[in-house]
Formats: structure tokens, C-alpha cells, sequence
């Protein structure tokens, strides 16, 4: 198995371990004004982003769908997420149109605690979303609070997965760290949760959570790549990671289109840690397909 050590290398990738292409569960879609204001404020360095932070991928909406189906990538996320109150449920109507009009896309949704969220969440599951993206960081809330426990409840007995960054990279705020989210996957053992970035910095956390419970993954968005505003993974963690990959538990996430290096870096990164070619396999298509249903 060659390491890609650029996008027209990706297919080649695949290939050599036998998938049918390759499935990415962190990847941003959104209305382009949205996207464009995201864009802004990682060109600002702003004080969520601790860094300079150049976006690789700043093309247009059909140009970033042409560019994936080129590589592969067989299904994808729209993750999109709100900032403030009045967001989210728009979004979720957008995403719903999106996904109607991309077989490839895993039709996405997301919340924010305020009033008719449990409602805007049900419509949106009755709907079709098959994952929801919570942003601990950019939104700036507890997800313990009151008015999210039965939303949290809603997508544990649909076992619709969560896809929450809930770490403290790049910069912390009073709610991320694996103590908080901690408190709702107690409350709700049954959830289906993907811990953005495993975790990152907090990895040991954030794996502890996923020993206690089964039905939290990770994935690997960002983490391993030369770019360092997130955080180094342990070494004395590659051993769990390979045992939690192989589970399918470890899924493969990106952050396109808002990554600062080519999108091959990052499958580039996952060969380099040589946790064996069924571990790549199971990272990225076997993990996914099995926790989406998709054959």
C-alpha cells in the first residue's frame, strides 16, 4: 500500500487496499454566505482559530463536489452549525435540500439550545438527517443544559449518530474537555456519538470515554497531519487507537474544504502511523459503512 503523497494519488490509495473508495464523516457543506463568513474568519485568524489557518480548498460549491467524486470519496457529511440563536433550523433545511440533490451526501442537521428545538430536531430526524453536528467551541454552550437532555434523548433512541467537537483545540472554552459531554453520555448511554478531531488535545479523555462506551467513535480529522494547531498525539495512545480502528470505531474525517494542505495529507498521515492495511480499511469505508448503513 503506497502512502498518497497527493490528491491524484488518493485513488490509488483505495485501490491498492481493495475498497470501493473511501468515506469521509467531516466534511463542510453549507450556504455559500455561511461559508463564505467561515472562510473570513479563518483568514482573520480569529480567536476560535489561534492561528493562521489557510484554506486549501476555496472553490465553488460544484467544484469542491466534482473534486470528491474524483477522489472517491463515496459519501461525505454536510456539517454545517450555527453560531447563535435563529440558526439551526434553517440549516437543517438547507442541508435537507443539499443531501436531496447529492446521492453522496449523509444527509446532516444540527441544534442550538434555545426555544423549538425539540421540535426542529424532530422534523429534521422525520426528515431524514442522519447525523448532527454539534460545535461545543464555535457555539459556545453546555450541552448539558436542561433544554438539550431531550434532544440528546431523541437521537439516542433513533441511533442517529453525533458528531460533536467537543475537545479543547484549538482553543478551549468553558464547555469543551471531556468532563461535560462526559455528563450527557452518562445521562444517555445509548447515544451514538463522533468525537471530532479524537478528542484533540484531550485525547486520553475522550478515549476513556469511548472504553466506557460503546457506542462512541472518534475520528481522525486534522490529527497526525504536519499542521499543528490542534494538538500531537500520544504515542502511549497508538495502541488503543489501533484496537478502537479495528473495531470500527475510528472513522476517517478531514475537514474539507477547510483544511491549510492537500486533502491527501491527511490519508498520507493515517498510512504513515503503519496500524496495518485492515486498519485502514476499517478507518476509511468499513467503520463508516457499518455505522451509516451504507453497503
Amino acid at each position: 500500500m503506497a502512502e498518497p503523497r497527493s490528491d491524484s494519488d488518493v485513488p490509488a490509495f483505495w485501490r491498492s487496499l481493495g475498497l470501493p473508495g473511501i468515506i469521509d464523516v467531516h466534511v463542510h457543506f453549507m450556504p455559500q454566505r455561511l461559508m463564505s463568513a467561515v472562510w473570513g474568519y479563518f483568514d482573520e485568524a480569529g480567536p476560535l482559530i489561534g492561528t493562521e489557518w489557510p484554506i486549501r480548498y476555496r472553490d465553488s460549491e460544484q467544484e469542491r463536489l466534482d473534486f470528491l467524486h474524483g477522489l472517491g470519496v463515496r459519501a461525505f457529511t454536510s456539517l454545517a452549525y450555527p453560531h447563535r440563536p435563529g440558526m439551526a433550523e434553517s440549516l437543517n433545511e438547507w442541508a435537507a435540500r443539499f443531501a436531496a440533490r447529492v446521492p453522496e451526501c449523509l444527509q446532516s442537521a444540527t441544534f442550538y439550545p434555545e426555544p423549538g428545538v425539540e421540535e426542529y430536531v424532530r422534523r429534521a430526524l422525520d426528515a431524514g438527517a442522519r447525523v448532527f453536528k454539534v460545535h461545543l467551541q464555535v457555539g459556545g454552550f453546555d450541552p448539558r443544559l436542561k433544554e438539550l437532555d431531550a434532544v440528546w434523548g431523541m437521537l439516542a433512541d433513533a441511533g442517529v449518530p453525533a458528531l460533536v467537537h467537543a475537545g479543547s483545540g484549538p482553543v478551549a472554552n468553558g464547555f469543551t474537555g471531556p468532563g461535560p459531554f462526559g455528563e450527557v453520555l452518562a445521562r444517555h448511554p445509548g447515544l451514538t456519538a463522533i468525537v471530532a478531531h479524537l478528542g484533540a488535545p484531550e485525547f486520553e479523555g475522550f478515549f476513556a470515554l469511548a472504553d466506557a462506551h460503546e457506542r462512541v467513535h472518534l475520528d481522525t480529522t486534522m490529527i497526525f497531519t504536519r499542521f499543528a494547531a490542534l494538538a500531537p498525539f500520544p504515542d502511549a495512545l497508538l495502541p488503543r487507537l489501533r484496537d478502537l480502528g479495528l473495531e470500527g470505531r475510528v472513522l476517517l474525517g478531514t475537514d474539507f474544504p477547510n483544511i491549510p494542505y492537500a486533502y491527501a495529507h491527511q490519508l498520507e498521515s493515517l498510512a504513515a502511523l503503519d496500524l496495518g492495511d485492515d486498519w485502514l480499511r476499517t478507518v476509511c469505508w468499513h467503520g463508516p459503512a457499518d455505522l451509516f448503513g451504507l453497503s
